[in-house]
């Protein structure tokens, strides 16, 4: 498991921990029942607070991506495939509100959005 911090990215390092780890269950390089770092090593790894390790941990425990065994450690939860889209779609309604805001900003209109859209959608086919 491999995490880049940027502490200069203004992101918390939590959440960078978080986001990161989240990726790499939600891609599959991460898979059910694999182990994590212990809280602590991965702490001590990236040089920064056992706290900070922790809370990550924490919000990923509590959105369901690993789940902890008392006196073993933290592990990868099986992939819930309704709760994995719910989080995709969640992630591509807030990138669509983006789109909204940056179409308006610019004066474009709704059919010139989707037109963009479909030109690069039958790009990727």
């Amino acid at each position: 498991m491999e995490i880049l911090l940027d502490n200069y990215s203004g992101v918390p390092i939590y959440e960078q921990i978080f986001t990161q780890i989240k990726e790499q269950i939600l891609d599959g390089r991460l898979k059910a029942d694999d182990p994590l770092p212990s809280i602590r090593n991965l702490a001590k790894d990236l040089r920064i607070s056992v706290i900070t390790t922790k809370r990550a941990y924490e919000e990923l425990e509590q959105e369901g991506f690993l789940y902890k065994i008392v006196g073993k450690g933290c592990y990868v939860a099986k992939r819930n495939e309704a709760f994995v889209r719910e989080n995709y779609l969640r992630e591509i309604e807030k990138n669509m509100d983006q789109i909204q805001k940056l179409a308006s900003s610019a004066g474009l209109n709704k059919e010139e959005v989707l037109e963009m859209w479909n030109t690069m959608w039958e790009d990727e086919a």
